[in-house]
Order: C-alpha cells, then sequence, then structure tokens
C-alpha cells in the first residue's frame, strides 16, 4: 500500500476538545417557537434533545446580537444584547443553563472585524472628523486628485467580499469608509488600543455570563497594512485585490496575543477558541494555534472548500478531484500534526451542502452522506457539524434569483449580469454555490414549514422535507442521523480517532480516500469509495482479519490484499 504521509502522535495531554464534537447552529434556521418564520432562542431550547441524542459535546451559536439584519447577522449593532428577533437575554440564560445541564458547552460567534453602520460606535464615529470615536473605523479623504463622490475617488481600489469597492462615501464629512463586505458593516481600526479594550471588555462579559468560548469570524483580517496600498487588478471589475494588505496583517499575531492575555489567561473552566481565517496556509496555522504562543485553539481554513472554485472564483465552480481533496487534507494533517490544531468541516452557514457538491443527492444520497462524514470524522482534528448536515439536508432546487435572500448572491448576480455575463450562466453557478442553500430551515417533519415554523418562513423549505427529516430519521438505526451518532461516538470512546498518527494512502487513486491512524497498538484504517461506480482498493494483506468497526452498508468485502467498494461505501476497520 502506497504511503506518504505521517504524522507523529500527540502528547498525552491533550486538551478536551481533541475528542470533542462541534454543532453550529443557525438560529434564524433552526427552530420557529412563536411562528414569525424566523428560528429564535426558545425554539432552539426545543430542540437540545435532538442535539444530546446526536451526542455532540459543543454548539457554535451563530450571531443572536442586535443587529439590522443586512448579513443575517453578522452586522452587529449592540454585542451586549439579543436581537428581538430571537428572543431576550433571559431566553439566551435559560439556553446556556439547559445546554449546560445536558454536558454540552455553548460557543458565541465573535463578529470583531466590523460592527453595523448602527452600532453606536459608528453612529458616533460618522457624526463629525473630530468625535473621540473618529479613529474607531477607517476613514479616508478622496483619493488624491479627485473630489468625494467622483468614480475612482475611492482611497484604494480595493474589492469587497460582496461585490463593489470596499469603501462607502458618507456625506456627512465627506470622507470615505471601509468595509470588506457589506457597506452596513464598516470595518473596526484595530490600530486604535481602545477598540481593541472595548472588544475584550465585551469578550470578558460574555464569558462572566457562562459562555464556554468564541468562534472569531473573518479574526486574521483585524490587523491591515496602515498604509492601505492599493491592490492588484482582477477580473472584469476593474478593483483590486486587497487581500494581500489586510488578510493575516502584519499585527494579527499581537493582536491574538494580547486578546489570549486580556481575556482568557487565568481564567477558569473549559473554554474553546477557533478562528475562521479565510486565505490562511498551514505555516499561519501552525503559529496561531502553537499553544506555547497563546493565540487559539484551532482555526477554520478554506482550502479544501476551495477545490472546486473555477478561474471565475466561487461562483464559477468546477468538478472536484479526489487528488487534490487528498492533498489538501493531507497536507494540513501533516503540517499541524507536530504543532497545532485544525478544524474538520465540510458544512457551514457559508457552503452548499456537502451532499450536494461532493456527493450525489440522488440515487446515492444516504451512502454519500455516510461516506463523506466517515472520510471527514476520523481524520484528526475537530469536526464540526452544521445544523442538517447529520440528516444529510441537500441543497434547495432554486429557480430564480427571487428565490433567494442572500446578499452575497443578490449583488454578485446584479453586478455579473450588469458586466455582461450571461443570466444563464451566473445563475448556474448561484445554484450550485450560494449561501441560501444552507440557509433553508431544518426539516424536523414531514408536516407543514418541515416542522420548522407555523407561519410563513423567512426564506423557502426545501421540498424533500416530506422524506427527508429528523422524525423519520431518529428511529432508524440505518439513517444519516444514526451514521453521524456512531462517528461521534468513535470519536468519543477510542483515543486513536483524537489523538493518533495520520498516514495518507493510495494518495493517487482518483475515486479511493483511505488513511491510516495508529496510537500505539491500536491501528484504524478508513477506506471509502467517494464514486457512483464499484471501485478496488489495494490492501495491505494484515488488514483481512481486522474487524469492521464501522460501515454505511449491511455487507462488506474484504478480502486479503484489498476490499471491493460498492458507490459510495465506507469501512473502518481496527486492529
Amino acid at each position: 500500500m502506497t504511503l506518504d504521509q505521517t504524522v507523529t502522535t500527540p502528547v498525552d495531554t491533550a486538551p478536551w476538545w481533541t475528542s470533542a464534537v462541534v454543532y453550529q447552529v443557525y438560529p434564524r434556521s433552526f427552530a420557529d417557537s412563536n411562528g414569525d418564520g424566523v428560528g429564535d432562542l426558545p425554539g432552539l431550547i426545543t430542540r437540545l434533545d435532538h442535539l444530546e441524542r446526536l451526542g455532540v459535546d459543543v454548539i457554535w451559536l451563530s450571531p443572536v446580537y442586535a443587529s439590522p439584519h443586512a448579513d443575517n447577522g453578522y452586522d452587529i449593532s449592540d454585542y451586549q444584547a439579543i436581537d428581538p428577533a430571537f428572543g431576550t437575554l433571559e431566553d439566551f440564560d435559560r439556553l446556556l443553563a439547559e445546554v449546560h445541564a445536558r454536558g454540552m458547552k455553548l460557543v458565541m460567534d465573535l463578529v470583531v472585524n466590523h460592527t453595523s453602520d448602527e452600532h453606536p460606535w459608528f453612529v458616533e464615529s460618522r457624526s463629525s472628523k473630530h468625535n473621540p470615536k473618529r479613529d474607531w473605523y477607517w476613514w479616508r479623504a478622496p483619493r488624491d486628485g479627485f473630489e468625494a463622490g467622483q468614480p475612482g475617488a475611492e482611497p484604494t481600489n480595493w474589492e469587497s467580499f460582496f461585490s463593489g469597492p470596499t469603501w462607502t462615501l458618507d456625506k456627512t464629512t465627506d470622507e470615505y469608509y471601509l468595509h470588506l463586505f457589506a457597506p452596513k458593516q464598516p470595518d473596526l481600526n484595530w490600530e486604535n488600543p481602545e477598540v481593541r479594550q472595548a472588544v475584550y471588555a465585551m469578550m470578558r462579559w460574555w464569558l462572566d455570563r457562562g459562555v464556554d468560548g468564541f468562534r472569531m469570524d473573518v479574526i486574521n483580517l483585524i490587523s491591515k497594512d496602515p498604509a492601505l496600498p492599493d491592490g492588484a487588478t482582477t477580473g472584469t471589475s476593474g478593483l483590486g485585490d486587497g487581500f494581500p494588505h489586510y488578510g493575516t496583517g502584519p499585527r494579527i499575531h499581537e493582536f491574538l496575543q494580547e486578546m489570549h492575555r486580556e481575556v482568557f489567561d487565568g481564567r477558569p473552566g473549559e473554554l474553546l477558541t477557533v478562528g475562521e481565517m479565510p486565505g490562511v496556509t498551514w505555516e499561519d496555522a501552525r503559529l496561531f494555534t502553537d499553544p506555547a504562543r497563546g493565540e487559539l485553539d484551532m482555526v477554520f481554513q478554506f482550502e479544501h472548500v476551495s477545490l472546486d472554485h473555477g478561474p471565475g472564483g466561487k461562483f464559477d465552480p468546477k468538478p472536484l478531484d479526489l487528488r487534490d481533496l487528498k492533498a489538501s487534507l493531507g497536507r494540513w494533517q501533516t503540517a499541524l500534526g507536530e504543532v497545532g490544531w485544525n478544524s474538520l468541516y465540510w458544512n457551514n452557514h457559508d457552503q452548499p451542502r456537502v451532499v450536494s457538491r461532493y456527493g450525489d443527492d440522488g440515487e446515492h444520497w444516504r451512502e454519500s452522506a455516510t461516506a463523506l462524514a466517515t472520510v471527514l470524522h476520523l481524520h484528526r482534528g475537530t469536526p464540526y457539524v452544521y445544523q442538517g448536515e447529520e440528516l444529510g439536508m441537500t441543497n434547495f432546487p432554486f429557480t430564480g434569483v427571487q428565490e433567494l435572500r442572500d446578499v452575497e448572491s443578490l449583488n454578485h448576480y446584479a453586478e455579473a449580469v450588469a458586466a455582461g455575463g450571461e443570466p444563464r450562466t451566473v445563475w448556474r453557478g448561484l445554484r450550485a454555490m450560494g449561501r441560501d442553500n444552507a440557509r433553508t430551515p431544518v426539516q424536523w417533519d414531514a408536516g407543514p414549514n418541515a416542522g420548522f415554523t407555523t407561519g410563513e418562513p423567512w426564506i423557502a423549505v426545501n421540498p424533500n422535507h416530506t422524506w427527508l427529516n429528523a422524525a423519520a430519521q431518529h428511529d432508524d438505526p440505518r439513517s444519516v442521523f444514526h451514521h453521524y451518532r456512531r462517528l461521534i461516538r468513535l470519536r468519543h470512546e477510542l483515543p486513536v480517532v483524537a489523538l493518533g498518527d495520520f498516514r495518507m494512502l493510495l494518495p493517487d487513486h482518483p475515486h479511493v480516500y483511505a488513511y491510516e491512524r495508529t496510537l500505539g497498538d491500536d491501528r484504524l484504517l478508513v477506506v471509502a469509495n467517494l464514486s457512483g461506480s464499484p471501485q478496488t482498493a489495494e490492501l495491505d494483506r494484515e488488514w483481512a482479519t481486522a474487524d469492521v468497526i464501522l460501515a454505511n452498508t449491511e455487507e462488506q468485502l474484504v478480502s486479503p490484499g484489498c476490499v471491493d467498494l460498492r458507490p459510495w461505501e465506507a469501512l473502518v476497520l481496527k486492529r
């Protein structure tokens, strides 16, 4: 058998989260208690038994703070208030108590690269060039030789993640403010120590309330090159790529180390910090997650979910080459083997559903959903399950742009068509890769609106909820749900899953994903056919007598020297 990667075993004193599994709740789409069509905290409380039964250890709660919802809550107007759409602070305290009573932890979403333009800090900042909070955000005069409002007058040529320039003119002072995302999401100026101290005080307030840590939204963007230089122009927009000047910027490690000292050092309890980091490399991640440096526990990286992006970016999808995926995930396993830690995920609120993206949501729906889960969860790292993933939820069959709700998708469609893009081609990319695929309501049962709400849901419910739902799977031992339960139990019960060495196998096989995990005398083999046709994988003969401890099919065909795999079949063997 071909072996191409080896990882050394971590120390025996591994942190608690090495054997934990995290579940992300996007509250707007999880469960609605009052019939207004928007999920809320009381609704989430009513569904905690589902998460307890699944066996997860940590709930990551996407933003529930006060917000105008220009970006579904990732534009925060008050960090210490719950948005009325989701409930009250008392509801939050009850949720936290219920989560802790079930032996789980609750991690908040920390969005501090930017605020809402309705946050009091920004309201003050924009009121005058001389306001004490003016320097809490990035303000700049028009480019030399231009007047405010003229085309090209923006201080830099950077393009926003959500299309268009990263600068918006504010008429009050005739200056521009920076927003890497939507105009209603102005970027905080982390160069200002007052900003940092205000953020740290807010974080301490939530930890004092009892939360168990933070998932930090685009946290590697908080340090910008203060010179704010132009970026190289790309694509057809005429705008520039500013990422080299704000992605993993010059003071990012300093800021995160300061945050760790100010917020986490000496605080009792088992806390978790994970940083979402677009564009981060494994070299960076080793630094961010090296325990000796006092920065973060783990990172979210995007390399593996960018492999099916074509030359036109995420909305120009191309077929995934499994060999590229193995090279990417294997590289991260190796790179963070001795130092650091990675998160493992297929899905979140920003990614399309994996069974539709990398799997087969038709004939082999159950097998592909469980095969992809098996491959991911038995890697080294902390697995993250996104709501509905444990049911095998699929992309929504959107038929037109009028059905979309996401600001990124709507902006992209308008800009791409205006630039001459063929509408059907633009739509195909959005249909496959748009974030709304992940944001349709959780499918609890076969009833009206999938049991999500008694009212009109804020976004449509997938019509396949009549057969694909939690109620149909809870008592079916062959269901996707129960396969996820078994995967989570393996991580809890077998130290080799959490702490074992990693070896990638068959790196050049175009359809079979296989690897070994080893800890002392315990060895696991994970082998999966990630295709719709039968495959044969060559095995070391020693595996012919191993025990099959998990499979997504009822019969396994393991022979000396090889394993014959049916479409989307996945096996885990133990010696």
